[in-house]
């Protein structure tokens, strides 16, 4: 839904993958389609090394190896680090083809890959080599119009034969003016790796400190000048439904390079640093030209109080100001002014947080920057300083009267008071909510006296919902018609937003409702279907339908077999997998919905038995059901409820436990007999 909501950003220097563009693999062999200059040609000796070494443990899905990987990193000076990287993989499977395709990715100007080699090992015959001329330059595949708004460049080789039993590897050279002088180590992917090297060599004089993330911490294999560390037989990340992002659980070494005296504006130690250091990027954006005041006037002038006026300017840069990423230079991390926001009409993320946050300092109101990832789970409590964390810039607001219960996502604040969370980026979201992937989730807090690492609110669980009631009938050929009613809220309101925001016909937009039949229902008719307050971000979203289910209810013996549960599916399987659980699983947010069905029963029967009534609370969330009868109506009533964002590995058996009482339920099924 909200892909366009979080700017994105490519890292100093990152581990290289074909996955680190999932979707882009058929554009990259398109754009290299046209390399053939493979030749014969000897592999270095760190490969041949390697190519009948153990291989890593690993199971019988994995579809390629690393078998040994070196990142040799020279800081020259504070504006020149060279960096060599070689890896070698053992490919496994046919799928594993795409780990032949090598990137390397850089920033133009600024950065440049120097040279670009790769050799195949095949199981039998000879060498295969590519060279540095065989390789080619592009703008970010799979992005539109990347070369116009991003100065991201990745230069690609392919390396021929990269088949089932064969080994493949390169090498390239890459020089870069860094921005920061830090560097991250990815040392664990999606392949299992037999053994990685990290090897640092730093001037006279120069010191760095080093913290490891997601896994425990290594000791340099060599001291001094040159530094190494070395890691073995680290398991590769295998993806897994609902799992945090890959930065919240793969091993990687965080690096500062710090010079005499300080890395100065282009390091820091710690949150707080960091955030002097991203405020001072934002220094001078915030001022107002006079059409940007005049804007603030215009909206804000008859708005009776301070809250009204907030809304106002949040509605204007949420729906107003369109969202495009322009990530040229330094522009990646620092925004551009409000008022070039303001006359162009568009930036990212980051622009209209700044763009949001000088129009309420107009009106006397304090906001602040919040640099967070977009996904829960990759910044934790214990995470250390390091731009890579984020993704996504948001606003938290000062805010005086906490009294409005429309304003759920508030977090008092020992120095700044009571702080109000908002998203200017994400436009079906109102004003005072948060989106499920942004509660709970870690930020940094950027004031004028620096950094804080803060933990943002988690909405009460009524925010986010789908309350559903039906009013059905069932005649005696057990066929089902009636009316329902939807009402949604939160993240179920603005998911459907986004899905209908450009749908202009009828037919389009009863394609939601279909979807909610489809199911559950085996044969339906929509007989008729509205939306309400599609436009209204801060009003509840309603489907109100009407259907035919033909065959509801089966026939046995003269019996009517009806399921209480008519719409709705609660229960997932995403534990229902032969290999245990290795992540922890993340919900989208809090949740709390509800289900109430009444089926009139047709003339002649009678209810027989009903399904037991189910009380299931497994604290980190709660599933309540009850089937009754009411003179001539069987009533279906349930809750269910998501109360933590995160069921840790040793909980996973009780979340799968959940889900099957709720598979049960939803299945059952009450009996109808004659009434003679």
């Amino acid at each position: 839904m909200k892909n366009k909501f979080f700017c994105s950003r490519v890292p100093r220097r990152q581990a290289i993958s074909v996955r680190t563009l999932a979707g882009a693999t058929a554009l990259l062999v398109c754009v290299l389609g046209c390399v053939s200059g493979a030749r014969a040609g000897d592999a270095p000796p760190w490969m041949r090394a390697v190519v009948n070494a153990p291989l890593p443990p690993h199971d019988e899905k994995t579809e390629a190896v690393l078998l040994f990987s070196e990142t040799n990193v020279n800081v020259i000076s504070a504006d020149k680090i060279k960096t060599v990287e070689r890896r070698v993989y053992k490919i496994l499977r046919p799928e594993g083809r795409e780990y032949g395709i090598v990137q390397a990715y850089f920033r133009s100007p600024g950065e440049k890959v120097n040279s670009m080699r790769g050799w195949c090992i095949p199981a039998q015959g000879k060498d295969y080599e590519v060279k540095d001329k065989e390789a080619v330059e592009a703008a970010l595949p799979g992005v539109d119009g990347s070369e116009l708004v991003n100065d991201v460049r990745v230069k690609l080789l392919r390396i021929p034969a990269a088949d089932p039993g064969n080994v493949v590897g390169y090498e390239y050279e890459k020089e870069e003016d860094p921005l920061l002088l830090h560097d991250e180590w990815v040392f664990q992917d999606q392949a299992p790796s037999r053994e990685s090297h990290y090897s640092l060599q730093l001037p006279p004089g120069w010191e760095y400190r080093t913290f490891f993330l997601n896994y425990p911490d290594v000791k340099p294999v060599q001291s001094g000048n040159p530094s190494e560390w070395t890691v073995q037989n680290v398991a590769g990340v295998r993806a897994e439904e609902d799992m945090p992002p890959s930065r919240g659980v793969a091993g990687r070494m965080l690096i500062s390079f710090i010079p005499p005296g300080g890395a100065g504006a282009k390091g820091f130690a710690d949150w707080h640093q960091m955030g002097q250091w991203y405020f001072n990027l934002t220094e001078g954006r915030r001022e107002l030209s006079p059409d940007l005041k005049l804007r603030v006037a215009s909206l804000t002038g008859d708005a009776a109080t301070t809250l009204q006026k907030e809304k106002r300017l949040a509605e204007y840069v949420q729906g107003r100001v369109r969202y495009i990423e322009i990530s040229l230079g330094i522009g990646r991390w620092q925004p551009h002014s409000a008022s070039e926001v303001f006359e162009h009409n568009y930036g990212d993320c980051k622009d209209k947080a700044t763009l949001m946050i000088a129009m309420l300092h107009e009106i006397g109101v304090n906001a602040y920057y919040v640099v967070i990832n977009s996904r829960r789970g990759g910044v934790g409590k214990g995470t250390a300083a390091n731009v890579g964390a984020f993704n996504h810039v948001i606003t938290a607001i000062a805010f005086k009267d906490g009294s409005d219960p429309s304003l759920q996502a508030t977090l008092g604040h020992p120095k700044l008071g009571t702080l109000m969370f908002f998203d200017p980026t994400d436009e079906v979201t109102p004003f005072g909510q948060l989106s499920g992937a942004l509660q709970a989730n870690y930020g940094l807090l950027v004031t004028p006296d620096g950094g804080e690492l803060t933990e943002l609110p988690k909405q009460a669980a009524a925010t986010n919902s789908v309350r559903r009631t039906a009013k059905l009938s069932l005649d005696a050929s057990g066929n089902l018609h009636g009316d329902v009613d939807e009402v949604r809220f939160g993240d179920r309101a603005a998911s459907e937003r986004w899905a209908l925001r450009s749908v202009t016909t009828d037919k389009g937009r009863i394609k939601p409702i279909e979807g909610i039949l489809a199911g559950s229902l085996a044969n339906f008719r929509v007989v008729k279907a509205s939306v309400t307050n599609l436009a209204q971000s801060d009003q509840p979203f309603v489907f109100k339908y009407s259907f035919d289910a033909d065959n509801y209810a089966k026939n046995a013996g003269g019996l009517l077999l009806v399921r209480p549960r008519v719409l709705g599916v609660k229960a997932q399987g995403i534990l229902e997998t032969k290999e245990p659980r290795q992540y922890p699983i993340e919900f989208e947010g809090p949740v709390l919905d509800t289900d109430n069905f009444e089926i009139a029963l047709p003339q002649g029967y009678v209810v027989d038995d009903v399904p037991p009534p189910v009380d299931a609370d497994f604290g980190f969330a709660s599933y309540h059901s009850k089937t009754e009868i009411k003179g001539n109506v069987l009533a279906y009533t349930r809750t269910f409820e998501i109360k933590e964002l995160s069921v840790p590995v040793s909980q996973a058996a009780e979340l799968k436990k959940f889900y099957r009482i709720i598979a049960a339920d939803e299945r059952n099924t009450a009996i109808l007999k004659p009434s003679n």
